[in-house]
Formats: C-alpha cells, sequence, structure tokens
C-alpha cells in the first residue's frame, strides 16, 4: 500500500484501512428493504420467487421492488427498516465478496446491545474471480485460432485484443440461466485481417475446422456464442466458489447462517447467484444489494464514521520474532546451541505474539521486554515473523518467514540504571498492528514503530 502523500508522517493515525469484507459487512447490515433482492425465501421479500429472479437479473427485480412499493400489499411492517432489525444476539452471517480477481469469505456474529461485529472466522478466499472467464474464452481462442496465433495477435495488435476482450466482457454480463438466444461478440476487423495474413485463411473457415461445434460464425463478422457454450465459460470459476463456500459451511464454527450476503461486481451474474442457491438448499436467505459494486466503497464510508463497529477479529497469521531462550538438552536441537560469556542459549525461538486464527479483540495488546544490547545502542531493530501454521518452534522452519520490522528508537532515553529494560505494547485488534514503547527505568516514552511494506 502506498500512502505517500495521503497523511503526513507525523500524524500517520489520520489514514484508517478499512478491511473489504468487513466493509461489505457493515453496509449489508443497514440495508433498508428498497436496497436488496432476497434470494433465500420461497416467496421474497420483493414479491417473486428466487427462480423468477435468477432468470430475471438486477434490472427486472429492481422493477419488481418499485411495483410492489407502489402496491404495499407485500410489506410486513418489522421489516420496512434496516435489515439489522431482523438481526438478533448470536446471530451469524456470510459476506461472499466477488471481484474480479478474487473472492472473499468472512464470518460474522452479531453482539448485543450495540450492534458489534465479532469475526468467527479468518478471512479466506481464493483467485477465483470474474477474470477466471476471461481466461476461460482466451482458451477458447486457443482451440479455434490456434495458441500461437493468439500469443502473437496480443503482442502485435495489443489495442485490437483489448476491444475484443472489450467487447466479451458486454456479452459476459448478458450470460443467464435461462437465456435460449445465441451472445454475438464482435470481432475486430484487424483480427480478421492478422488471421488471414498468419494462417493464409480465413477466420470463417478457422471455426468451420475447429471441433468447437457451439461457436459459429455470422454474416455479420462475429462470433456467435450459443448459451451453453458461454454458461461453460462461468463452470471453472463458479465451481471453485461453491466449492470453497461448501468446504466454509462445513466447519463447525460456520453453523446456523442467517444471511449470505452476496457483493461485489462478479455478484450481479445470475449464473452465479443460481449456483450459490442451488449450493445452499435454503440454509440461508441470500441477499444481494442493488448497488453490488459500490458496497465496499460505502460500507468503508461507514467503517471509517465509526472503526469500533468490529468488536473481535481473527488473527490471518501467526506472529512473533525469533528469541534467544536457555539451552534445555534433549528439547532444543544441538545445532540452535550458542554459548555466550559461559551460558547456554537455543537461538532462533519463535516468540509467538497471536496464534493464526486466534479471536483478538479490538484493542488487544501483547506486551514484551526488551534490552539493548549495548549502553550506547540508539536503535532497536526486531525482525518479526510470521506463519499460516498455527505454531512454530523456530523461526527457521519451514513456511516461517520475515514480514516485518519492529524499530524502537532509544535514543535520547539514557539511564544511569545497570539495566535498561523497554516495554512494548504491540496491538494486534485493529486493522493495523501498531506499537507503543516506554523506558521503564526512566518513565519516558520510546519511539515505536512497525514495517510491513518492506519485506
Amino acid at each position: 500500500i502506498h500512502t505517500s502523500g495521503l497523511v503526513p508522517r507525523e500524524n500517520p493515525e489520520q489514514l484508517i484501512i478499512a478491511l473489504e469484507p468487513e466493509a461489505a459487512s457493515i453496509y449489508c447490515r443497514k440495508l433498508r428493504l428498497h436496497q436488496m433482492v432476497d434470494l433465500g425465501t420461497q416467496t421474497t421479500q420483493n414479491g417473486f420467487s428466487p427462480t423468477e429472479n435468477v432468470g430475471s437479473g438486477m434490472t427486472q427485480a429492481k422493477e419488481h421492488v418499485r411495483r410492489n412499493r407502489q402496491s404495499r400489499t407485500f410489506l410486513v411492517e418489522n421489516v420496512i427498516g434496516e435489515l439489522w432489525s431482523e438481526l438478533e444476539e448470536g446471530d451469524r452471517y456470510v459476506v461472499v465478496d466477488c471481484g474480479g480477481g478474487t473472492v472473499d469469505l468472512t464470518v460474522h456474529q452479531i453482539r448485543l446491545p450495540e450492534g458489534h461485529l465479532k469475526e468467527l472466522y479468518k478471512a479466506s478466499g481464493g483467485p477465483y474471480g470474474s477474470i477466471g472467464i476471461d481466461y476461460e474464452f482466451e482458451k477458447l481462442l486457443c482451440r479455434i485460432f490456434g495458441q500461437d496465433f493468439i500469443d502473437q495477435f496480443k503482442i502485435k495488435r495489443p489495442a485490437a485484443w483489448v476491444d475484443l476482450m472489450i467487447a466479451f466482457e458486454s456479452r459476459k454480463r448478458a450470460a443467464a440461466p435461462d437465456r435460449t438466444n445465441p451472445l454475438n461478440i464482435n470481432l475486430p476487423f484487424s483480427f480478421i485481417d492478422y488471421y488471414k495474413k498468419f494462417r493464409g485463411h480465413s477466420v470463417e473457415h478457422a471455426l468451420r475446422k475447429s471441433n468447437v461445434d457451439f461457436v459459429k460464425w455470422s454474416s455479420q463478422g462475429m462470433l456467435r456464442m450459443s448459451p451453453d457454450a458461454m454458461n461453460s465459460l462461468f463452470k471453472p470459476t463458479i465451481d471453485h466458489i461453491i466449492q470453497h463456500l461448501t468446504e466454509l459451511f462445513d466447519k463447525p464454527e460456520v453453523s446456523d447462517i442467517k444471511f449470505l450476503f452476496l457483493v461485489g461486481g462478479f455478484a450481479e451474474s445470475t449464473l452465479l447467484q443460481q449456483a450459490v442457491q442451488n449450493m445452499l438448499q435454503g440454509r440461508s436467505r441470500i441477499i444481494i444489494p442493488h448497488d453490488v459494486g459500490l458496497t465496499i466503497l460505502k460500507g468503508a464510508v461507514l467503517f471509517g464514521l465509526d472503526p469500533s463497529v468490529i468488536k473481535v477479529r481473527r488473527s490471518p497469521l501467526t506472529y512473533g520474532v525469533g528469541v534467544l531462550n536457555r539451552f534445555v538438552e534433549g528439547k532444543h536441537p544441538p545445532e540452535k546451541l550458542l554459548v555466550k560469556d559461559g551460558t547456554r542459549w537455543c537461538t532462533d525461538v519463535f516468540d509467538t505474539f497471536i496464534a493464526a486464527d486466534q479471536s483478538v479483540a479490538l484493542g488487544e495488546m501483547v506486551k514484551r521486554s526488551y534490552t539493548p544490547a549495548k549502553p550506547s545502542q540508539q536503535v532497536i531493530v526486531i525482525h518479526v515473523y510470521c506463519s499460516e501454521k498455527e505454531s512454530a518452534g523456530f523461526i527457521s522452519e519451514p513456511g516461517v518467514r520475515k514480514c516485518g520490522t519492529l524499530r524502537l528508537d532509544v535514543s535520547g532515553t539514557e539511564s544511569t540504571a545497570p539495566r535498561r529494560e523497554i516495554q512494548t505494547l504491540m496491538q494486534f485488534g485493529d486493522t493495523e498492528i501498531r506499537a507503543m514503547a516506554v523506558d521503564v527505568s526512566t518513565g519516558r516514552t520510546v519511539k515505536a514503530s512497525i514495517d510491513f511494506l518492506s519485506h
């Protein structure tokens, strides 16, 4: 994250980092009836069936809302307000943020009376965003026209390649489960022309000779894809998302989920909506904000107004530092033995600050004390390590990597005490890890900073 110029160096706290899944979660709680489509009930709050909504897409869904709000025959008094009114102490919900590159999942639980949120399961996900459909389209083009041609065309005619992908993007958004008419994708003239020069025969000839019989050539100079052909491009990406969701719902800590919020640009896809519905089979109500693409932005604004709304998070990684411990025969490996001034030490011991998947309350502190190696030392530099594993014995273990640096500026805090002790407090419950330090013998504050950006 490059923050140069956003905030002055002397006041870094003026910048608050908002986590995308949390921002989406905060905004979704604030949804009102007219701001959402509810796919999760047999007859939705918008007055139409889930399958009807999936087939019609967002435009028709909004029309149903408008028409039914005018008639007011379907409104129930307790759901006119925020969705929050339907959430009770202990209720759990999942936010599925479907973006272009990744899909992120977070499980939150309501804590009353203030309505604060507790993160039940650490944010997870993977590279299953809508860009995967673009990759599938490119693979399809390679099957028809050849990998060698597509590679060369991208290099020689980059602007035309972008035009082709833009044309595909618009048709991609028109894909739907119940679509019966084909989707036409305009091929740039330079694609047709360059292929003729490259292969010596026409694009139409290539389509006839290929074994991809669900893509035809139209007389208007377009690729004509059957709905099944387009839907097949979605399948690998959607299958990944459904598999990840299935694995999440199988976890014991992810049970009795009241709502599943689908947010992000890819959430507009009715193919994805239907797949999620089929997977859940009525176990949770599926809520889709009308402005799915702006959900995170609006939630980030709400988070900035009240950062304390998230009270408990799960640590995504195990964090700690490398320390020396007294060497214990039989417990510590011989290669870690260090003898200094007659004392036997074990090197590279992983001192855990916080463990992966551990619940961390907002403002929760980890306290450690450090001593300068020499009385004249001006700066104490401590390397921070992390691991995806919940526990690690040594910083040299596989999977443990250096991820940051803790710097304690002890200049100007000299004391006559025989042993200087710098007490350090590290805060892990926020969206950022913060550090504070004090010289115990003098009571003076020590300038402390953690840098995770240069590692």
